[in-house]
């Protein structure tokens, strides 16, 4: 379980990297709809991050831990509202909530962290 986390955090860090990098595409100038558009990936990427500390340490850290399922939790629901709206595929869908709800539902998962516990 804690490879299948790890796995899990890096794609979500690389999901925000590719829709960073989506911007140049689909933005031909700096506009606010851009630095709007980027910052999702910012925002998905520091997900990632956080969800990789999680993993690290998450039964040392439980404030961490707590932050970090409450992050899951709203950028998944962010996801599929802005899914929604903007008429996501299929297949936008599954990469986008196969990766936050199964990072949501490890990181409530205690015993998807005690194998990863710091050992001094």
């Amino acid at each position: 379980m804690k490879r299948v986390y790890l796995f899990i955090g890096w794609g979500i860090v690389i999901l925000g990297l590719v829709h960073m990098l989506a911007t140049l595409r689909f933005f031909a100038s700096l506009t606010g709809a851009a630095l709007w558009f980027f910052s999702g990936g910012i925002a998905m990427s520091l997900t990632g991050a956080l969800n990789l500390l999680n993993h690290r340490y998450g039964l040392l850290a439980p404030g961490l831990r707590r932050v970090c399922i409450g992050t899951n939790i709203v950028i998944t629901a962010f996801g599929i509202v802005a899914g929604m709206v903007n008429k996501a595929s299929l297949g936008e869908f599954a990469i986008v909530l196969g990766l936050c709800v199964s990072a949501t539902a490890i990181s409530m998962s205690r015993r998807a962290l005690l194998s990863t516990v710091v050992r001094g």
